[in-house]
């Protein structure tokens, strides 16, 4: 098959090594030339609704690329609607998490009430949450990095090429994942499957189920992927379904890893160089911002995420809550304020994520601030200053209940 040129393909190498074909979002031409990564969407007409709909997202608009601080895995997939590294419109992060949702609903019909949905940490907290809100009657539980004093693990599963690979399920209720109804897994991305076999491998074991169904904004797999997961479902007895927002392949080369390792190494003594040079004093201009406190009301009893559940009675109780939480927030803004950023902290982000939602609902259009939402992450990603690469800076500082 052959393609048209691609505007957005980068250049020729100048030292004459060919570009692999494929496309390159915009803020991916930087890893794509260095590391020899490119996409391959699924094409149009392959037969697969998550590229043939009218209304099917081009992959180059979901992701952009970066480079990781991982022996495992040298590039990281940036979502641009997930809310995690890149501020988005709360409107867009929830939507779109919502709409997934309301695929599954219709995929399950009937056996869609009473679905338990679960969701991976650390990125994947609130786009877990937001599919749970489009099925609707749905308990939602997310998978964390941490232990809980006075709460055993209920189950365990690991995540291969993390930075931080072992994943801990902690149901306050521990019958919460012994129904035998369909289990919604939710993942920003799916590469290889691996995890996700993990996890079903883990689960079925603990409770089978004859239905599986994985959501994710990307799904990535190649056909030796798309075969591993299908052996899982024959071998485990059960069926898996896969609910995308777009769908497509990654190229690597075979020295990816040793080229993310040069890179790293690259960009980190030019750093160091870099402030060795800049020894002077700060801006004496410079004025620390002003800080101003909120303490919203907080009712007893309501989980401040998913991490040991989150029922759809509690969804009710703060979304009842949302008003007045906002009105103070808005009280407190400076006058004439352009933009606000709601920064959620690492698992926690479907509450600040609601927040910001409620928040941007609360000014009409052109007559507020602008509202964004991202969250705080432990991804190794290296950042490059580069318009063609996915994060351009960072700021680093100790986690606020871990050093």
């Amino acid at each position: 098959m052959t393609t048209d040129h691609d505007p957005l393909a980068p250049p020729p190498d100048p030292a004459g090594t060919p570009e692999p074909a494929g496309i390159v979002p915009p803020t991916g031409e930087w890893v794509a030339r260095r590391l020899g990564l490119r996409l391959h969407p699924a094409p149009p007409g392959s037969g697969d609704p998550d590229r043939d709909g009218p209304d099917a997202p081009d992959l180059r608009d979901l992701i952009g690329l970066a480079v990781r601080r991982n022996p495992r895995r040298a590039h990281l997939l940036v979502s641009t609607v997930l809310g995690k590294h890149i501020p988005r419109s709360p409107a867009v992060v929830h939507g779109t998490a919502v709409a997934l949702g309301r695929r599954v609903r219709a995929l399950l019909g009937d056996r869609a009430d009473g679905t338990v949905v679960l969701g991976y940490a650390e990125t994947a907290t609130a786009l877990g949450h937001g599919v749970a809100d489009g099925i609707g009657d749905a308990v939602y539980l997310h998978s964390t990095r941490r232990a809980v004093p006075g709460i055993p693990p209920a189950a365990g599963f690991e995540e291969e090429h993390s930075h931080h690979t072992s994943h801990l399920l902690l149901p306050a209720d521990p019958d919460l994942l012994d129904g035998t109804g369909p289990l919604v897994l939710v993942d920003d991305e799916l590469s290889t499957g691996r995890t996700l076999r993990n996890t079903i491998t883990a689960l079925h074991a603990r409770r089978p189920r004859d239905l599986w169904v994985a959501v994710t904004l990307t799904d990535l797999r190649g056909p030796a992927d798309v075969a591993a997961l299908e052996k899982t479902a024959a071998e485990l007895g059960t069926r898996i379904e896969v609910v995308a927002l777009a769908r497509g392949t990654v190229e690597l080369p075979d020295d990816v890893l040793e080229r993310g390792r040069a890179l790293v190494a690259e960009e980190e003594a030019r750093v160091a160089a870099s402030a060795e040079e800049d020894t002077g004093p700060g801006d004496p201009g410079t004025v620390p911002g002003l800080v101003r406190r909120v303490d919203p009301p907080w009712p007893a009893g309501l989980p401040d995420g998913g991490r040991h559940g989150f029922t759809p009675a509690d969804r009710r109780r703060l979304e009842a809550l949302l008003p007045s939480i906002v009105a103070p927030l808005a009280d407190a803004l400076p006058i004439g304020a352009r933009r606000v950023l709601v920064l959620g902290t690492e698992e926690f982000m479907y509450v600040p994520l609601r927040i910001a939602g409620a928040l941007e609902e609360a000014f009409p259009s052109g007559e507020g601030p602008e509202v964004l939402f991202s969250t705080t992450t432990r991804s190794p990603v290296l950042p490059i200053d580069d318009p063609g690469y996915a994060i351009r800076s960072r700021l680093v500082f100790p986690a606020h209940d871990l050093p």
